[in-house]
Order: C-alpha cells, then sequence, then structure tokens
C-alpha cells in the first residue's frame, strides 16, 4: 500500500535512534518508569488518553501521540514518538484509524501493545456511515481505495458513550493485568467512568427521543455510531476521513437531501476546515451549527473535557433537530 510506503524513510530513522539510544545503556529506556519514575502508557489520541488517565488515577504517566489541535487522520509520526511507544509499558490504539501509528506498532513488542478495535465493536462499514458515493474524480476513488484498504469501518466508536464504556473496561482490564498492585483502583475507576458514560447515554436517549428532524447532515461521517444507537440518519458531507474532498456531485447530493428533507440545520467541526459545511448552508437556507466528533480538545471545543463536549453535542442536536 503506498500510504504505508511513504512511511518507511521515516520508520527507518526511527529505527535508527531506536538503536542509538538503545546503545547508550540508559535506564530511561525502560518501559517501567518515565521521568516521574511512574510507568508510561503511550496513548494515541485524545479519546483513549481520557478514558486511560480517568482509570489509571496517576498511577501511570499518560502521553498521547496526537498533540491537541491536530487532526488524528492526518498524524504523522516523528523519530521520538516511535521511540517513545518501544519504550513505554503499554501503547493503547484503534487499529485502522490512524494509519501511521498502526505501521509504527510493527517496531513495538507485540506484548506491550493494546488494539481497542475488538472492544469497540466497530460493525460500521464505510458505505454505512451517511456518505454517499458518486461523481468523484478518479484521483478521489484513489484516495477512497486507499483508506477503505486501511480501514473498511468506521473508527469512531468513542461518539456512543455504550461503544466506550466497552473500551473503557478493557483499558481498565489490561492495566489491571500489567500492575495488579493496583488492580483493586483501577477497577473502582473503571466502574466510575462506565457509570458516567451510561448516564449520558440515558441524557441522550431521553434528549433525541421526540425530534421533528431525524437526519443530520455533518462535516464528516464521524458521528454513524452515535446516530445508529439513537435514532437518526448521518450524512456526512465527507467520508469518513475529512481530507478527502466531496466531489461536485457529492455536494449536489447533500444539498438536494437537505431541500428535501427540509433540514434546517448543517454542522460543522473544530478541526475541520469548514468551507464544504458553509457551502451547503448557504446554497440551502440553512443554519450552521457545531457538532464536535472530539478527536482533540482544544480552544475551540465547547468544554474541556469529553463529558462537557458530548453535553454541548446533545445540545446542538436537540436544538437543530427541533428536538422536544
Amino acid at each position: 500500500m503506498r500510504r504505508t510506503l511513504n512511511r518507511l524513510p521515516m520508520l527507518a530513522g526511527a529505527a535508527a535512534l531506536l538503536l542509538a539510544v538503545s546503545a547508550c545503556g540508559s535506564s530511561s529506556g525502560s518501559s517501567e518508569g518515565g521521568d516521574s519514575g511512574r510507568p508510561v502508557v503511550v496513548t494515541s489520541f485524545y479519546p483513549l488518553a481520557f478514558a486511560t488517565t480517568q482509570i489509571a488515577g496517576g498511577a501511570v504517566d499518560v502521553s498521547v501521540l496526537t498533540k491537541p489541535g491536530a487532526e488524528p487522520h492526518d498524524l504523522e509520526l516523528g523519530a521520538q514518538d516511535i521511540v517513545a511507544m518501544t519504550k513505554a509499558r503499554l501503547v493503547i490504539y484503534a487499529d485502522g484509524f490512524q494509519p501511521a501509528v498502526d505501521d509504527a506498532t510493527a517496531q513495538v513488542d507485540p506484548g506491550h501493545l493494546l488494539d481497542v478495535a475488538a472492544a469497540a465493536d466497530l460493525t460500521l462499514e464505510s458505505t454505512e456511515d451517511g456518505h454517499k458515493h458518486g461523481g468523484e474524480s478518479p484521483a478521489q476513488l484513489a484516495q477512497q481505495d486507499k483508506e477503505h484498504d486501511h480501514a473498511g469501518n468506521d473508527p469512531h466508536f468513542w461518539l456512543d458513550p455504550l461503544r466506550y464504556a466497552a473500551v473503557a473496561k478493557t483499558i481498565g482490564l489490561r492495566l489491571a493485568t500489567d500492575d495488579p498492585a493496583n488492580a483493586a483502583a483501577y477497577g473502582k475507576n473503571t466502574d466510575a467512568f462506565v457509570a458516567k458514560l451510561t448516564a449520558l447515554d440515558r441524557d441522550y436517549r431521553a434528549g433525541l427521543t421526540s425530534c421533528t428532524h431525524k437526519v443530520i447532515v455533518t462535516s464528516h461521517s464521524a458521528f454513524g455510531y452515535l446516530a445508529q444507537r439513537y435514532g437518526l440518519d448521518q450524512h456526512g458531507i465527507a467520508g469518513l476521513s475529512p481530507e478527502v474532498e466531496p466531489s461536485a456531485a457529492g455536494l449536489k447530493q447533500i444539498n438536494d437531501l437537505v431541500r428535501t428533507e427540509g433540514i434546517t440545520t448543517v454542522y460543522q467541526e473544530t478541526l475541520v476546515e469548514g468551507r464544504f459545511a458553509e457551502t451547503v448552508a448557504a446554497s440551502t437556507g440553512a443554519k450552521l451549527a457545531t457538532l464536535d466528533p472530539i478527536e482533540g480538545i482544544n480552544d475551540k471545543s465547547a468544554g474541556s473535557d469529553y463529558f462537557e463536549v458530548m453535553r454541548s453535542n446533545l445540545k446542538a442536536l436537540r436544538a437543530g433537530q427541533g428536538c422536544a
């Protein structure tokens, strides 16, 4: 696959750096402690970092490869990032979401990897998430083929609180397995985190039960699991990856949908350039609102953590979909 081949020079450089670090014989290379002396857990992007931090409760140092404000689909790793992965007690990631991370895991001891994709139950295929294909240019089709070859299923599990809870339980069990001395604390923290997610799910069910509009139009197709869980019908202007621009035919299809369904609100995002959502809203007379896929938290986020932003999303959906 070309996407993987393009990373070979970078990965080779990281391997060379790793050998140099190892040759120094420094004790800092141990997976049993960072600068604080606590074990290090590396996570690939914000939802995994947030869950791990809540569950670990300070027993480990949690780092994240995707920096605040960065678009996680586009993540490119530096040599130091890959070295950090190889030195960590545990690397937590979701296979198929970030190709750069998937490629780099080949350099990590499999015993220090936790892929949460199975726990997330990624059942929505890319053709099921509301993004309709048609009229794409050959270049756009080639890009989509590369993405679908790497990951055919929607990876945005955390926007469904119950899927996120299943992932949290998997993380808690793994932390307890790797660190039996703190297993009771991990179990308690996991239960508390899952209880908050269960309460969030109840609020979404209650808040989205009676809505005038069931169709939601979003900047990219990140909300398939949320829509499936709460009886909505998502249509993304872009597909699973926001880096693939919609074709003219795709934009027309969305415009026609908005007019036919009487949709009054089109949802833009915080980390994705909003010109296509703005174009659809301007051409159809719909309003713009923000629906955050919570792939990262930055100064544009409507909250300081996952729960605050999810509740802001619920408020936006209730207003935009005409929910009683």
